[in-house]
């Protein structure tokens, strides 16, 4: 069995986040893997992976904010705001105003309401709206509150009536980078969609911790064992051997004001498990390492 942590995967284009898990049970010969914060076929970057019990820690990773590095094509919509879309009209943005490009990026920058695309995973009635779309439905999404703490223009390449704009975008879990493209050539006039997306960051996690499928297949190996990830991704509580012990059979510990959900480390340095404290005490949300199991791995 692989040792248990978290893989960071720097996803190539063309491939789904089911894709990827594929390819790393093939790799690191376990069907325990599961991904947090899904990334479109088209994008690459950032895709955080759990393996064995690092799948424990998913589901309570702070992943809520991401940053991106994309391409924004003023001069046509489609339908799913992207490239991958089909054209749905436009106009000549060869000559776009940058002060009004400008403009209209600052206006998308901040606490704003966003509809998100048609074709996102957002779920109608338990339904994915993209396969509503896909089965012939009109889906029309109501906007939601989203945070857009960067929206910067880096570079403007003038083609034939179009205007690409180079642009870095941080932001809350939920935003859609491609509705802010959509939105932006809408307020402009001229239309606008995505036609490339890399994920730079998601919570903690950057690319500085990614490795590509290829590299994993020569080195298969973890970007942060458990321990790792634990100290990576949430606030640290050290603690003796016998509350360790306590914590390991799922016993609450005594409260010490730690705001949220942090890791418990033995005295051995290895993550006991997690914990968030509520009623005077510190209650187990994941224990990682049960009593009885042994000491946790030293990594990969």
């Amino acid at each position: 069995m692989p040792s248990p942590g978290l893989v960071i995967v720097d996803k190539p284009a063309g491939l789904t986040s089911h894709d990827v898990v594929a390819r790393l049970r093939r790799i690191l010969r376990t069907r325990k893997i599961g991904h947090a914060g899904t990334l479109d076929p088209m994008a690459t970057g950032v895709l955080v992976c759990g393996v064995d019990r690092g799948t424990k820690l998913l589901g309570h990773l702070a992943l809520d904010t991401k940053a991106y590095t994309a391409t924004v094509r003023l001069g046509g919509s489609t339908t799913t705001d992207d490239a991958e879309g089909e054209p749905t009209g436009g106009a000549d943005a060869s000559a776009v105003a940058e002060d009004a490009i400008r403009a209209g990026i600052a206006a998308l920058t901040g606490a704003i309401e966003q509809v998100p695309s048609s074709v996102s995973a957002v779920k109608i009635d338990g339904k994915r709206a993209y396969a509503r779309v896909r089965a012939g439905e009109d889906v029309v999404l109501p906007a939601r509150p989203v945070t857009v703490s960067e929206f910067t223009l880096d570079a403007l390449r003038r083609g034939d009536a179009v205007t690409d704009l180079d642009v870095t975008v941080a932001c809350s879990s939920g935003t859609y980078v491609r509705a802010l493209a959509r939105d932006l050539g809408a307020a402009l006039g001229v239309g606008g969609h995505l036609t490339a997306l890399r994920r730079t960051r998601v919570g903690p996690f950057t690319l500085d911790h990614a490795r590509t499928l290829e590299t994993l297949e020569s080195d298969p190996a973890l970007s942060l064992d458990l321990d790792g990830a634990v100290a990576t991704a949430f606030p640290r509580r050290d603690v003796d051997e016998a509350t360790a012990a306590d914590l390991s059979h799922g016993r609450p510990l005594p409260a010490a004001g730690l705001g949220g959900t942090y890791g418990v480390f033995a005295p051995d340095g290895h993550a006991v498990g997690l914990v968030a404290e509520r009623e005077g005490a510190a209650r187990p949300v994941v224990v990682l390492a049960p009593a009885g199991s042994g000491p946790a791995p030293d990594g990969p």
